[in-house]
């Protein structure tokens, strides 16, 4: 998701995208710990995520 996608959401949209990504981040990253995932690449593309939603949510 790209920042200018979450500058238009709300307040309470952001924060609910939030919750999604770090429940997916969590779920990635435990079963990675398990066994090897296919992309590796996801979780970093996740936690960037998380952090650019963290970002604009200081910026509102």
């Amino acid at each position: 998701m790209k920042a200018h996608e979450l500058r238009e959401m709300t307040k309470a949209d952001i924060e609910h995208r939030l919750g999604e990504l770090k429940e997916e981040y969590f779920k990635l990253s435990f079963r990675n710990s398990v066994h090897k995932i296919d992309n590796p690449m996801q979780l970093r593309s996740l936690r960037r995520d998380i952090a650019r939603c963290f970002t604009i949510l200081k910026q509102k």
